[in-house]
């Protein structure tokens, strides 16, 4: 497993990381027994970041990768990232949301500390303009999210601090560039590249507005996320969260699904549409890791076997 290193943060992260969330389902499941054996082949292959979120399984997933961990004995050998959403009904109040959320996630991740909490909500002009997205005003005023992860990395209970970079490019831009955050977790794949390329955007596909870049002259580290549309890339059958998320809905999937067979026909014959999107979303240079919501031991073992490292030809590139 190739490591890399996070930004300006010293710590060392697998190229491939570990997503805990609803799309595969695993972690938000109640199979035990595949989550214990599909985490331990993880382990096994050299992944040490896990990224979960509070939201996930209204908790589950956090739970349940708390409990897989300690029992491996392995909470104090990788890194967990998670993650709190602010509510509306919460925007007056951010620190304590903030504080009562990160202790609810310490307890059911059964570890003392978070090496990353990352702010889940898209960043928008206003309030409201995309499902759950909140303002930079809410994120860098004197009683804002800044301020509360802060005062959380200040006593101990959070090592870095990230942002999910959903939203409207511009105010993410102005978070990004006031230096008060570590990482971005953004969606970076080969049928929707725009967070890390120049250029037009496909008609009806989300602009996010080349925010790599920002953050590499931020030296902030990035994780690619959705590296597999969703699983439209890889011939999954949307997922029970596809059909009920506002924030990557099944319309996209379905968009996704027939632009992947159209970009199949043309690298038949060279790769896997699974190798060829894993080692798309690595060859930025910006990229820390790409977040994986893995299913099963053996699809650990698929991704593991993938020469991430390795440039994609340019001729297929192109």
């Amino acid at each position: 497993m190739m490591h890399r290193t996070l930004g300006s943060t010293g710590v060392t992260v697998s190229a491939i990381a570990f997503g805990a969330g609803p799309v595969s389902g695993l972690m938000t499941g109640t199979d035990h027994a595949a989550q214990l054996a599909t985490v331990q082949r993880a382990l096994e292959v050299g992944i040490n970041w896990f990224d979960t979120a509070a939201g996930y399984g209204n908790g589950e997933s956090e739970k349940n990768l708390g409990r897989v961990l300690s029992e491996l004995k392995a909470a104090d050998k990788v890194h967990i990232a998670t993650k709190v959403r602010i509510p509306p009904e919460a925007l007056d109040h951010i620190g304590d949301y903030v504080r009562q959320s990160v202790e609810e996630s310490l307890q059911r991740l059964r570890v003392p500390r978070i090496m990353l909490l990352q702010l889940h909500n898209g960043i928008t002009t206003n309030r409201g303009d995309e499902p759950a997205s909140i303002t930079s005003r809410d994120i860098l005023g004197p009683k804002g999210v800044a301020k509360a992860f802060q005062r959380l990395r200040d006593e101990g209970l959070v090592n870095s601090t990230g942002l999910t970079g959903t939203g409207q490019p511009e105010a993410m831009r102005e978070v990004i560039g006031s230096g008060e955050f570590q990482t971005l977790q953004v969606p970076f794949n080969i049928l929707n590249p725009s967070a890390g390329m120049m250029g037009s955007v496909a008609d009806g596909e989300t602009d996010y507005g080349y925010v790599i870049g920002d953050c590499v002259m931020k030296g902030m580290g990035v994780f690619a996320i959705r590296v597999f549309a969703g699983g439209a890339l890889v011939g999954q059958p949307p997922s029970a969260h596809t059909f009920k998320t506002p924030f990557f809905p099944l319309a996209l999937y379905e968009r996704d699904a027939e632009r992947a067979k159209r970009l199949a026909e043309r690298v038949a014959g060279r790769m896997s549409l699974a190798e060829l999107a894993v080692r798309f979303a690595l060859s930025h240079p910006g990229v820390s890791a790409a977040i994986i919501g893995f299913g099963s031991p053996q699809h650990v073992d698929e991704i593991a076997r993938i020469r991430s490292e390795e440039p994609i030809p340019t001729d297929l590139m192109n």
